[in-house]
């Protein structure tokens, strides 16, 4: 497990293959072909090639990470732009990397690297995986892994920084409902890390992670939690007669499409996104129908603690009590 982070919760090991591997060819090179029923354009060359992004946001070419004969690929329904985080891929990452206490390293990571436990050898999918902070880690114990993410401008900084892993890293861009890249039954783990709640096509999405997932597979999310965290919709409020700090809930089961401002506070080149509000049970029921059987959930709240003051005790009990952030993983039984 990556030392950098750990977690106050207890750890639950399980037996595990830590066999090693020859080769560090990726499996999903090797794999039989995927069963597509999308439009294909095909190209006149003679090699199966994909355009991908290197560091200095240039075209490169990648070959042999696609089927034989399969030239070149025609997206259908591909998602707005919208949804991606790309244009503000500058500052995200340069909030990841300098935070030194954010929710991603104080809270998310720790409590993934626990609940994957060991990693050494597998195949892992970060789905939706911004500039691969978590790929990194993920590769620095020992992981096969593919990194996808529909921002270019994310996928470039990804490469960037992907010093010490040139052959057991390799990024993607792509929407998260077209794995073009991965064939069936080809991964361990499937991982997406506080982006279900962005990403539009759902369904899709997961659909395509039953496939690349292994029979027994594992899928882990996390997501901004759907009972709390439900933009324009939830929000602190605090009794001054009790003394108490509560979160005021107006909607819940009502599902919905917020416009994010990325750029708060600032009115020259403003930036939006769009975040997806759904309820726990649309994600249960999505879940269901892609063959993915929920079998743990927890729930994380926050590593903060308030400064001295008459409202420290209220503050500190509240974020003890109400939780940020949801767990799931699921089993591929597809």
């Amino acid at each position: 497990m990556n030392k950098k982070f750990s977690s106050s919760q207890p750890s639950s090991k399980k037996s595990v293959s830590t066999k090693s591997y020859a080769s560090s060819r990726p499996a999903f090179l090797d794999a039989p072909k995927a069963p597509r029923a999308r439009t294909v354009r095909r190209a006149a060359e003679a090699n199966a090639f994909r355009p991908t992004l290197n560091a200095s946001g240039e075209r490169k070419m990648v070959n042999d990470t696609l089927p034989k004969k399969r030239k070149s690929v025609e997206y259908v329904g591909k998602p707005k732009a919208e949804t991606s985080w790309g244009p503000v891929a500058g500052w995200y990452d340069k909030h990841l990397k300098e935070g030194g206490d954010t929710y991603h390293e104080k809270v998310v990571y720790p409590n993934m690297l626990r609940i994957l436990d060991e990693v050494k050898g597998k195949h892992v999918l970060d789905l939706a995986c911004g500039q691969g902070q978590f790929s990194e880690l993920l590769a620095d114990d020992g992981a096969k892994v593919i990194g996808v993410d529909i921002g270019k401008e994310l996928i470039t900084l990804a490469e960037k920084n992907n010093t010490k892993h040139k052959f057991s890293l390799h990024y993607f861009v792509s929407g998260s409902h077209d794995l073009f890249m991965v064939k069936d039954k080809t991964q361990d783990i499937v991982v997406c890390i506080l982006a279900l709640q962005n990403i539009e096509r759902l369904q899709e999405t997961l659909k395509e992670v039953s496939r690349v997932l292994k029979d027994g597979g594992r899928f882990i999310c996390v997501i901004n939690h759907p009972s709390f965290r439900n933009p324009t919709h939830t929000h602190w409020g605090y009794d001054e007669e009790q003394n108490i700090q509560y979160r005021r809930v107006e909607e819940y089961l009502s599902e919905s499409k917020i416009k994010i401002d990325m750029t708060p506070g600032s009115n020259k080149d403003k930036k939006f996104t769009v975040s997806f509000h759904r309820p726990l049970q649309v994600y249960v029921k999505a879940l269901s129908k892609s063959n993915l059987a929920i079998t743990r959930l927890e729930e994380w709240g926050s590593h903060k603690a308030s400064e001295k003051g008459p409202r420290q005790n209220a503050e500190n009990t509240s974020r003890k009590e109400i939780p940020l952030f949801m767990c799931i993983e699921a089993e591929n039984r597809g």
